[in-house]
């Protein structure tokens, strides 16, 4: 998928995270979350699926293993959701760990933990 449609994509999800936020504000567990914004991003239309087996290669190409993306959009797009109160070094680490390891380009970490949601785009 080119940038410009995986940027227009993200800005579809931000949205959808944001009312969702609005709607729920903080204080629920990861999977409500998860649940709610594969909902409403399938009901927008858009495909996903939610903890989507990716495959973790080395660089020479031998597969060493699997991990479940949180959600898996249009086959480009990794969304690693939190509902913590801050987001971390540590989190930033893991999603640009998937992201490297899964040979995906593009991803989306968000945190619904906090009063004021928090997203972060990454592109390797």
């Amino acid at each position: 998928m080119p940038d410009e449609e995986i940027f227009d994509l993200c800005d579809k999800i931000r949205e959808t995270a944001f009312s969702l936020h609005q709607y729920l504000r903080n204080g629920h567990l990861e999977k409500v979350y998860e649940n709610g914004l594969v909902h409403r991003l399938r009901k927008s239309g858009i495909s996903c699926e939610p903890q989507f087996p990716l495959t973790v290669y080395d660089e020479d190409g031998t597969v060493l293993g699997e991990y479940s993306a949180d959600i898996f959009v249009k086959d480009s797009l990794i969304i690693e959701l939190k509902a913590c109160k801050n987001l971390s070094d540590d989190h930033v680490a893991q999603i640009l760990g998937y992201l490297r390891a899964s040979k995906i380009r593009h991803g989306l970490l968000i945190n619904f933990g906090s009063p004021k949601l928090e997203i972060k785009k990454f592109k390797l």
